[in-house]
């Protein structure tokens, strides 16, 4: 009998010793395709993360909402269902104001500009701006600068969009971006956009070259504005209670390998910008419409109004803070 307890103390242990050495699971989702600066920068931190915490950790990428669509994975990350997911900055309204910074119109002139202001006090700061609803902020992932398209043929001044329907992120900034200029807003999760564009339900859409082309919006957009009017950028955040309760060392590790991804990621996502408004209009489906000064000047005038409706709940001394390193 002895011998007996004896085994079934020793097969315990070595359960128990298994589970122990099983890696950490962290499962990374976004809603974007692997080939796009997003991707590629979700890749790098699986490959620096398992690297750094050999055995320890395993990192699963999910891209192009394979796991959750852009509407659900906040709500997953705060459930625990995901440890890290990659929102665009427009996402973050419902649990901090200052955020909608970044979907300013004209705010910011190019990707620089906006890394600087990243860079600041004030830029590093809004990384923990949504502490106390339990999302902690990891780092900034660049995609680039915006263009709007349309399925016209005409798209160079305020006055072609009016009346038009386009589909937004789910962020009252750029509703009212489009409503300052006359058109309609419909909020939209990004996996639907291609079929909605195809199909007419809506007109045209707002993103940077790299989404245009990897989610083949080109095809099903006769016309791109080439506005640069604003910024898609992204946070990598996680669920701040997991993160806080992690292991000092898979901790340390696994913010050295976001720094590390995220130095790559943003080093990338210029180029591959430039490479595929280059493959867009290679493609010869959509016309790339080329804008005067005094063209971008009118989108300026008439989205204007935009900024003095969201002052008061961004905070006047943050949009100053990120004006002063900008301009």
């Amino acid at each position: 009998m002895a011998m007996v307890r004896i085994l079934v103390a020793l097969a315990a242990l070595a359960v128990g010793g298994s589970a122990a050495a099983a890696p950490l699971i962290v499962k990374l989702s976004h809603v974007v395709a692997e080939n796009t600066p997003k991707g590629q920068a979700a890749l790098k931190f699986k490959e620096l993360a398992e690297k750094k915490l050999a055995g320890k950790v395993e990192v699963q990428v999910f891209p192009n909402s394979q796991l959750f669509g852009d509407g659900k994975e906040m709500e997953a990350l705060l459930l625990g269902d995901v440890q890290i997911v990659v929102p665009s900055l427009s996402k973050f309204d419902r649990y901090t104001k200052k955020l909608q910074l970044f979907d300013l119109p004209f705010l910011f002139p190019d990707i620089s500009a906006v890394d600087k202001f990243q860079h600041t006090k004030e830029g590093r700061e809004l990384l923990d701006a949504m502490k106390s609803k339990g999302i902690k902020g990891l780092a900034y992932w660049h995609n680039g600068m915006k263009q709007l398209s349309s399925n016209r043929d005409q798209l160079r001044r305020p006055e072609d969009v009016k009346g038009l329907k386009f589909r937004i992120q789910q962020s009252d900034v750029l509703e009212a971006q489009f409503r300052a200029l006359g058109a309609n807003p419909q909020k939209m999760a990004f996996s639907e956009v291609y079929q909605a564009l195809q199909t007419g339900v809506v007109d045209g859409q707002e993103n940077t070259w790299s989404n245009i082309y990897s989610q083949k919006f080109f095809e099903v957009q006769k016309t791109i504005a080439v506005t640069n009017h604003g910024v898609v950028d992204y946070m990598a955040i996680t669920n701040a209670k997991w993160w806080d309760g992690l292991p000092a060392d898979i901790r340390k590790g696994l913010q050295q390998a976001m720094d590390e991804a995220t130095t790559y990621g943003n080093g990338i996502a210029n180029d591959f910008n430039e490479r595929d408004r280059k493959r867009v209009a290679d493609a010869g489906k959509a016309k790339i419409q080329e804008l005067s000064k005094a063209d971008v000047e009118a989108w300026r005038k008439a989205m204007a109004p935009v900024w003095k409706k969201f002052e008061s709940d961004i905070g006047k001394d943050l949009i100053q803070a990120a004006l002063k390193v900008s301009h």
